[in-house]
């Protein structure tokens, strides 16, 4: 370990491992330890042996629910968008060779305490339960907007200026419904609050032709899900780019294409400083030096600031989600309004489709901001679309970001959030790598990453 790298990574979350890779396409020397001893982090993929261990104590896994070995159950429940950034970023890494992926079954909202799928197509606005006949017209002629929108002719712009214009603009534009504004920004284009109706419609446009775009690829939804969980994510990074040093034994499992150093159950005992710069680390009596370190929040408590928790509810159910068609996994948005909250309620369910659980069964996880002091209570809309549930793991995790000090070579991520896609991850990963390597990150190679569905 007594070498010197361009970067330090510490913490194999997916965050960091992205960075990793796509670092070492670009023939970074890289070393990437982890105080744990399975990959990543935050967002790993546990046996129900391990969770069970980790919530009940002392507790041994029901018999009744089959093999430990069929369950790898995620601990923060994100899905991939089909045409998004971080698709985009799988492919150019190359790690997708490692890595078979399913397309989620469908997208749906929740409106007047009923579940109804997303219309993301001309003829589903017709056919969709979430609006009257008017409204449906109304709606399909802003998809078409939307789908037909060309930069170089005016004759396709209806009059609209996404630049100037507002998203409130847009939508008066179509005489939208509040109810349907509402599902368009929070389940199409994924906003976290109403602050975007004031803002210029460019964004919302790329947000919703992304949704669209996404759904277009395979059918069904915007949604993919690699099999074995999403910890097979920072595995699959490990695997194509790193030499790795497991519990201090030395085994190949690498592209010989990219170099670096990966080691698991590896602790940091300090930081090494230069001249006020962090320079390396220190562990176990060896030395790493490095120009840039990137870590995950966990390693530096004291440059980070809590902006609010996160609370978590993991479900075993022997059923598919009802009211859902009977679908072997989905995404369910709760928005706001809805249910009186601030923010939205998040529902994602995935299944031994997936080989993630036992043939019968099912994992669906709710998540949403804690805004109370009664987290429990607030994930009760979600919970009640469960029933019946067989077991419930809970979390409420705080919600951290780094505060503005990498001037001495250390960068740091931020924790995951309460929503059910990587869009927001794949924002932090290009924050760091534009602060890090002072240059934003461009990915050349794009591409679906499921061949045939």
């Amino acid at each position: 370990m007594n070498e010197k790298y361009d970067y330090i990574i510490l913490g194999t979350g997916l965050t960091e491992c992205i960075l990793s890779g796509l670092l070492s396409v670009e023939n970074k020397k890289v070393l990437h330890l982890d105080k744990n001893d399975y990959y990543g982090g935050e967002s790993a993929s546990l046996s129900l042996s391990q969770i069970y261990n980790r919530f009940f104590p002392g507790q041994d896994m029901p018999l009744c629910l089959g093999n430990d070995r069929s369950w790898s159950i995620d601990l923060i429940p994100k899905f991939i968008i089909a045409n998004g950034e971080l698709s985009h970023i799988l492919y150019y890494t190359g790690v997708t060779r490692y890595l078979d992926f399913k397309v989620i079954s469908g997208s749906f909202v929740y409106k007047d305490k009923k579940i109804a799928k997303i219309p993301t197509t001309d003829m589903e606005a017709v056919r969709s339960s979430l609006m009257n006949i008017f409204e449906k017209r109304r709606m399909k002629k802003f998809l078409e907007f939307i789908y037909n929108y060309k930069e170089d002719d005016p004759s396709t712009h209806q009059s609209l200026d996404l630049d100037s214009h507002s998203m409130n603009d847009v939508y008066s534009k179509f005489n939208l419904e509040e109810s349907t504004k509402e599902f368009i920004g929070h389940a199409m284009a994924l906003y976290l609050d109403d602050s975007y109706l004031t803002q210029p419609a460019r964004e919302t446009y790329k947000r919703i032709l992304l949704y669209i775009t996404s759904v277009s690829l395979y059918g069904k939804s915007p949604y993919i899900y690699p099999l074995y969980g999403l910890g097979d994510l920072p595995q699959s990074f490990a695997r194509h780019f790193f030499l790795f040093v497991f519990f201090f034994i030395i085994y190949f499992r690498l592209s010989a294409v990219y170099g670096g150093t990966y080691m698991l159950n590896r602790h940091v005992d300090e930081i090494v400083y230069e001249n006020g710069l962090a320079v390396g680390i220190k562990s176990e009596g060896e030395i790493a030096y490095a120009s840039k370190i990137i870590a995950d929040p966990s390693y530096f408590p004291d440059r980070v600031y809590k902006t609010g928790k996160v609370i978590r509810v993991i479900c075993i159910l022997n059923h598919p989600i009802p009211n859902t068609g009977d679908l072997d996994s989905l995404q369910i948005v709760i928005p706001q309004s809805q249910v009186k909250r601030k923010h939205d309620i998040y529902i994602v369910m995935v299944s031994s489709v997936h080989n993630v659980c036992p043939k019968g069964y099912f994992l669906a996880i709710v998540s949403t901001i804690v805004e109370t002091n009664n987290p429990h209570i607030e994930v009760k809309p979600g919970l009640d679309l469960l029933e019946p549930i067989l077991e419930k793991f809970i979390t409420i995790t705080d919600i951290l970001e780094p505060m503005n000090t990498n001037k001495d070579n250390i960068f740091i991520s931020k924790s995951y959030d309460a929503t059910s896609h990587f869009e927001t991850t794949t924002n932090d990963v290009k924050r760091i790598y534009f602060e890090a390597e002072e240059k934003e990150l461009i990915i050349t190679q794009k591409s679906a990453i499921i061949e045939n569905e």
